[in-house]
């Protein structure tokens, strides 16, 4: 096999969040570039339909809500020494100020930011993660673009950024990196049907100046942060958005 910087061979890569969209596809191509995979996610099946379309037959798929600390635990105990961890697991909901609740506040902080926070305190406690490895946060524009409705999961996306920051400058020392990725908005089947009609992303897209993008997108910058092409990367944030934030 030829040299090349971005290729995951020998790394063993926790994916969150790995049975749909973002996460599945990163799972998968991160498979293809040569990593040995663990994937976590809370739907068993679609869980199984992701770990059928990876490459290699070493990989490992753990179907687990990573809200609830004893998950995290078993999860933590069981595993590797890790390469590299990619933070995809997340949830939103469109609700006015006025009409959130502490119960609509839990739920998505719990699941976009405090799970991520803890897993990564529990893989650091236990020395689970090798001089040199990679955390990859998947992030969102809307930690910055203000969009109607979208007030709790714009908080929890802040939060994923700064905290990634912190995390960066205090795993330096062991040369462990830290960045996260803001894509755009993605339309996928599971994520968008019953949300957006078709003439309503149609329409959404005329504000993007490359149109939109496909989960491989965001799936070929997590493995640049992922790869030692970016061992001198860390403390960032890399937008992938086709152009909609220039506006």
């Amino acid at each position: 096999m030829s040299f090349s910087p971005f290729s995951l061979e020998n790394k063993t890569i926790l994916v969150t969040g790995a049975s749909s969209g973002l996460g599945a596809a990163t799972a998968v191509e991160c498979s293809r570039v040569g990593a040995k995979l663990i994937i976590t996610g809370r739907n068993e099946e679609r869980l199984n339909s992701t770990c059928k379309l990876l490459i290699g037959q070493e990989h490992v798929q753990l179907a687990m809500d990573l809200t609830r600390e004893e998950n995290l635990d078993h999860l933590v105990n069981e595993l590797p020494v890790l390469d590299g961890l990619v933070l995809s697991a997340g949830i939103t909901k469109t609700v006015p100020v006025k009409f959130i609740s502490k119960d609509n506040i839990d739920k998505i902080l719990q699941t976009n930011i405090v799970s991520s926070m803890m897993l990564i305190q529990k893989l650091i406690r236990l020395k689970k993660m090798n001089i040199g490895s990679s955390v990859v946060f998947i992030s969102s524009i809307g930690s910055n673009k203000a969009l109607f409705g979208n007030s709790i999961y714009s908080t929890s996306k802040g939060a994923v950024n700064s905290f990634s920051k912190v995390l960066a400058l205090e795993l330096a020392p062991r040369k462990i990196r830290s960045n996260c990725i803001e894509p755009g908005m993605i339309p996928t089947k599971l994520s968008f049907e019953g949300t957006f009609s078709k003439e309503q992303l149609l329409e959404h897209e005329k504000h993007y100046p490359l149109g939109f993008g496909e989960p491989t997108d965001v799936a070929y910058g997590c493995i640049y942060l992922l790869s030692d092409a970016s061992k001198w990367v860390t403390g960032s944030v890399l937008t992938i958005d086709g152009g909609v934030t220039l506006k």
